[in-house]
C-alpha cells in the first residue's frame, strides 16, 4: 500500500535538473494513469496559449516534490517544462 502521508517538499524549476528519477514508475491504476495523461495535455495547452502554471507532484529517487510551472510539451514517456527541463510522466504522483 503506497503512503499518502509522505511529506512533500516545494523546489523551483531550475533545480529539477539534477535530480534523479528511478525508472519504476510510481504507482497507479490504469485509470489514473489514463487521467493524469488526459490533465497534463490540458495543461499544456493553458501553459501554450494562456502561460497558466500548475502544481506538479512527483517523486525522484529520494522523496516526493512539488513544483509550481508551465507545462510545455507532453510526449509519450515525458513532459517538458520551461527551458527544456523534463520530468518523466511516471514518476509524477498529481497535478492540479
Amino acid at each position: 500500500m503506497e503512503n499518502t502521508t509522505l511529506e512533500v517538499t516545494q523546489i523551483e524549476k531550475e533545480e529539477i535538473s539534477k535530480l534523479t528519477f528511478p525508472k519504476t514508475p510510481v504507482q497507479k491504476t490504469d485509470d489514473e494513469l489514463k487521467v493524469l495523461k488526459h490533465s497534463l495535455r490540458r495543461a499544456m495547452i493553458l501553459g501554450n496559449l494562456h502561460h497558466t502554471k500548475i502544481k506538479i507532484v512527483f517523486e525522484d529517487d529520494k522523496s516526493r516534490k512539488e513544483v509550481r510551472t508551465t507545462v510545455w510539451a507532453v510526449g509519450d514517456k515525458n513532459i517538458v517544462l520551461k527551458q527544456g527541463t523534463i520530468i518523466p510522466i511516471n514518476r509524477i504522483v498529481s497535478i492540479v
